[in-house]
């Protein structure tokens, strides 16, 4: 048994296949190489004491058996973490939790996934109980869905394989398709989105439109197939060509925004291979393949629309311990 491990998780960026997934349906996502570091540490005491300054937690210290809407936003997922974990394995200690994010929560970047994940690696470390990465996913997975009850598990799939997936909603499929960093140029609306409504507002259009949505699904499905193809194969100018289509269609769930279709349409005319919003919708971010020779135009084309330029890289490296 050891008393302390730092750990740290990757962000995640959608690719292709919001929302659909949620449906049990397929999706690209890639691991970026902003990450969340965790330490945790053993201590005598019988609760959970946490600090997150990145959510506004400076120290907060709460019995593992505080109901989960008692807890601060911020905390729930860690404590779901923990929990989860004393409940598979029957392992109960008092524990001293520390985060650290590279990126803002604002933007998207799975913060929340990151940290679950992080929490039951160290606690897996900490107990020397061997966990591989199905195990963990499903701790995990069971952790976010106590607190957010909906959820298709993408973004816990990221942070613990890394590089880029081709996932299927629940985890019925998790394959990585690249390790490569992909040509992209990511652009922030500065408006954060509110994923919680989005998905409900699709769940209600789907429920009066069942056939029409359904359909724009299977369209999204094919979509996923041609993108990973074009992501294997490294034709990035096919893969532009799919999110320009994926963007259409999403359109179409009303879940796109003035301001990212300005960031859209402003990438495309400064030479971007295609682009289309990523996540939920209703704000947040956008993307755009870009060839080499354009990163510096589409970029400045993103700020002349109002958007601000997110500096990352993807097919970042999984869950690791670090020193």
């Amino acid at each position: 048994m050891k008393n302390k491990i730092k750990v740290s998780a990757p962000g995640k960026l959608m690719l292709f296949g919001e929302h659909s997934v949620i449906y049990g349906r397929p999706c690209i996502v890639t691991a970026v190489n902003q990450r969340m570091r965790v330490t945790v540490e053993v201590t005598k005491d019988s609760g959970i004491e946490l600090v997150a300054p990145d959510v506004g937690i400076k120290s907060f210290k709460a019995s593992i058996s505080t109901p989960l809407d008692k807890l601060p936003k911020g905390a729930r997922f860690v404590f779901a973490a923990v929990n989860n974990f004393n409940r598979r394995f029957k392992v109960i200690s008092g524990l001293h939790i520390k985060t650290q994010s590279d990126f803002s929560s604002k933007f998207g970047f799975g913060s929340s996934s990151s940290v679950t994940v992080c929490v039951v690696k160290a606690l897996s470390e900490i107990f020397d109980i061997e966990v591989n990465n199905n195990m963990l996913f499903d701790i995990c997975y069971r952790s976010v869905l106590d607190v957010q009850g909906v959820g298709s598990g993408f973004d816990i799939a990221a942070a613990i394989w890394g590089g880029t997936l081709y996932f299927v909603g629940g985890g019925k499929k998790i394959k990585c398709i690249s390790k490569k960093e992909l040509p992209l140029v990511v652009g922030y609306t500065g408006i954060k989105a509110d994923t919680a409504t989005l998905i409900k507002n699709v769940l209600e259009l789907r429920k009066s439109n069942r056939k029409q949505v359904d359909l724009i699904f299977d369209v999204i499905d094919s979509v996923v197939e041609r993108a990973s193809k074009s992501i294997v194969d490294g034709d990035f100018k096919i893969l532009g060509k799919q999110a320009n289509l994926n963007q259409g269609l999403l359109d179409s769930l009303g879940v796109s925004t003035p301001e990212l279709s300005n960031l859209i349409f402003a990438v495309r005319y400064a030479g971007a291979y295609g682009a289309k919003l990523s996540g939920a919708g209703g704000g947040d971010c956008m993307i755009s393949f870009v060839p080499n020779d354009k990163r510096i135009s589409v970029g400045r084309a993103i700020e002349k629309a109002g958007g601000k330029v997110i500096s990352i890289k993807t097919g970042a490296e999984g869950v690791r311990i670090e020193k």
